[in-house]
């Protein structure tokens, strides 16, 4: 039976991934998060690496406060790279596989064709190379996949789909930047493509193939367009309105295009990508049962 240790278990992903794990009945999930393992400790992590013998790590914690991460670079570096370097440290030298999830805040967001893999990143806030770093640890150990991915939401947890719902059944008007483009990520289509990678893989070692992958939903968007199709589809009366990002004054600075090139992770694992508005569907469903 393949042990699948899940870190950072209450967030939206990890979450997700507990949701789905009730499908994979011929797998032991451990779910932890940072009441029964904080990955900052490397002692801790490598007792529970070594008690636990798993055949696969998902780490899904992350410091994910974009802005904070400006003031307090020492703690989103602590969890987003000091934590992942504990989790393959713990595992060196052993067949477990880990999956890391980054972000395409690495890429710097300054091109305007969607990213491959393959370009070399240019991180242009605190958080972002904190993720970067984070990425290095993971592929500093030869069974890693690190997944970017991109405007993560679920029906779990605080995102940016509950925020509009939220002030969008209180307000007239929302202003929303329409000059970020990108692709949000349902986060339960997230975990099922993780889940497919590893059940894959279990079936058949040689589908194992380490490096870095991009997933996001399909399609494209702005911020702005991204609103509108919410409070559209949740029947809000809330107007959307356009604006720059230069309306918003935040300390850390946003990608401007962060489309990805989703074709490696389709093509090398045989995955389905839904598009953003099927999604988006999908989740507001749950969100409003």
């Amino acid at each position: 039976m393949a042990v699948i240790l899940i870190t950072g278990a209450n967030g939206q992903l990890g979450n997700e991934l507990r949701n789905l794990s009730s499908h994979f009945c011929g797998y032991d999930f451990i779910f932890t998060d940072i009441d029964t393992l904080d990955i900052t400790d490397g002692l801790a992590v490598k007792d529970f690496i070594k008690t636990s013998n798993p055949d696969w790590v998902v780490n899904c914690a992350a410091y994910n406060q974009v802005d904070k991460a400006e003031s307090e670079p020492e703690a989103a570096m602590l969890i987003n790279s000091g934590a992942v370097k504990n989790l393959a440290e713990a595992i060196k030298g052993s067949d477990c596989k880990l999956i890391h999830v980054s972000t395409d805040y690495v890429y710097g967001g300054v091109s305007n064709v969607p990213c491959t893999e393959d370009i070399p990143p240019n991180p242009q806030c605190e958080y972002a190379k904190s993720k970067l770093d984070g990425e290095k640890q993971a592929l500093s150990f030869p069974k890693s996949i690190v997944i970017r991915t991109s405007w993560l939401y679920s029906s779990y947890g605080h995102n940016f789909v509950k925020t509009i719902l939220k002030h969008g059944s209180e307000k007239e008007f929302l202003k929303v930047v329409f000059d970020q483009t990108g692709t949000p990520t349902y986060a339960a289509d997230l975990a099922q493509a993780i889940m497919k990678i590893i059940s894959g893989v279990i079936r058949n070692q040689f589908a194992f193939k380490a490096g870095i992958y991009n997933y996001s939903n399909e399609g494209v968007c702005t911020w702005f367009d991204f609103a509108t199709e919410i409070v559209k589809e949740a029947g809000l009366k809330c107007r959307v309105l356009p604006v720059t990002s230069k309306e918003f004054v935040q300390a850390a600075k946003r990608p401007s295009y962060s489309v990805m090139d989703k074709t490696k992770i389709k093509e090398d694992f045989d995955i389905t990508i839904p598009h953003w508005r099927t999604s988006l569907i999908e989740c507001l469903k749950l969100i409003n049962m």
